[in-house]
């Protein structure tokens, strides 16, 4: 495997920013008003929005992210099989945030809790579970405080009720949801990558691969989804993550760095224009239905604006630029989960925003306002370590 520093302060930024542009969007969609192109495009339409670009931008941040992380734990002398081991549970946590979330998305008024307790329960839960808790404390604090969260979450499925037009479910996968699909693009290229051992002919084979069965899926010639792998879009993303940081990696050991400005930028600005050529044979550019086209433009996209943190964080020094936000991109998982203790405790009291504050300019300000407080908010948890490891 080729070396890596052990982290691009780049990498956590565009973290940083791709995590707080997540926030707002989110935060935005129940904003009227606004100008069309900050939306999401609808699942029907051949177009894209800004929020459509978020998403696919932090699969990519995984894949950038995944060679640290493995080598880190090589370079500390860890085993195949703690690796392995290391990769399943990260993967475990991911999918069943994502499987309790996509079920909330079906609560049924009939269930014995109202909905935003129950949200609010699941996320205390997810703490309980994920906390990094201080290697000071006692083991069995931590165990009864994590076996706490294990019996929240029990509890909250036991009673759990699904509408399904009418029809009363219990909880199941309809689909894995934003935290799901991230940990199964995770576990499927974090096993390639390990297998491969980080070699980068292997990995772009594996990448072209995912492409194929992409744009497979989008003219006809695969009709099913496969197996764990779906229509190969998240993997598309995260693998190309992968591919760039090794790339990065190659040109580091070869002293070639000064490369990389023009291999990037030529990389995105050709993926940009690969996914407008393609587009009209693929279905067009849709990220409700994963096209092609939207994963070349994401990537080029986020290629470029990571070449241009490069830049600024890593060559220039500018961390201090984005001070603000930089405990969105060492506490990411944290931030993700903030929103829904914010916007059920509102929902739980019936606290709602004065009309003024829910449409327009107005609206997006404090949507942006949201996304800063609530970074700022984990910030200060992060000083008292109240952060998830997963």
């Amino acid at each position: 495997m080729q070396q890596l520093p052990k982290r691009l302060l780049s990498i956590d930024v565009l973290r940083a920013i791709t995590m707080l542009l997540m926030i707002f969007v989110n935060d935005a969609s129940g904003v009227k008003n606004i100008p069309e192109w900050i939306d999401h495009a609808p699942g029907k339409a051949d177009a894209m929005g800004f929020a459509d670009t978020i998403f696919p931008a932090f699969l990519f941040i995984v894949g950038l992210s995944l060679p640290f992380a493995i080598k880190n734990r090589l370079n500390k002398g860890d085993s195949f099989s703690s690796i392995l081991v290391y990769i399943l549970t990260r993967s475990a946590a991911l999918l069943i945030m994502g499987f309790y979330h996509v079920n909330l998305e079906s609560y049924s008024d009939t269930s014995l809790l109202p909905k935003p307790l129950w949200a609010i329960l699941i996320t205390l839960a997810f703490f309980l579970i994920w906390l990094d808790y201080p290697e000071t404390m006692a083991k069995a604090k931590r165990y009864a405080l994590s076996g706490l969260g294990i019996a929240i979450l029990i509890a909250m499925a036991i009673i759990y009720k699904g509408n399904d037009d009418g029809e009363i479910t219990g909880m199941r996968p309809e689909w894995w949801g934003i935290l799901g699909i991230i940990g199964w693009a995770y576990l499927i290229c974090a096993i390639v990558y390990l297998l491969a051992k980080g070699k980068l002919n292997i990995l772009f084979l594996v990448l072209v691969l995912f492409v194929a069965i992409n744009i497979a899926r989008h003219t006809g010639i695969i009709h099913k989804r496969l197996f764990l792998i779906g229509d190969a879009s998240s993997l598309c993303l995260t693998m190309g993550g992968i591919v760039i940081s090794e790339l990065y990696a190659r040109l580091v050991s070869l002293g070639k760095t000064q490369r990389m400005w023009l291999i990037f930028g030529l990389t995105g600005v050709l993926l940009i224009v690969l996914g407008l050529v393609i587009r009209p044979y693929t279905q067009g550019i849709s990220k409700i239905r994963s096209t092609p086209a939207w994963i070349f433009i994401c990537s080029g996209i986020t290629i470029l604006v990571f070449e241009l943190m490069i830049y600024l964080v890593d060559v220039k020094g500018k961390k201090n630029w984005f001070k603000w936000i930089w405990p969105a991109g060492t506490s990411t998982l944290t931030c993700y989960l903030m929103p829904y203790f914010q916007v059920f405790l509102l929902m739980l009291f019936h606290i709602n925003y004065p009309d003024i504050f829910n449409s327009g300019i107005i609206g997006l300000a404090r949507s942006m306002a949201t996304a800063f407080i609530l970074i700022a908010l984990v910030g200060l948890m992060e000083k008292k370590r109240i952060r998830l490891k997963v």
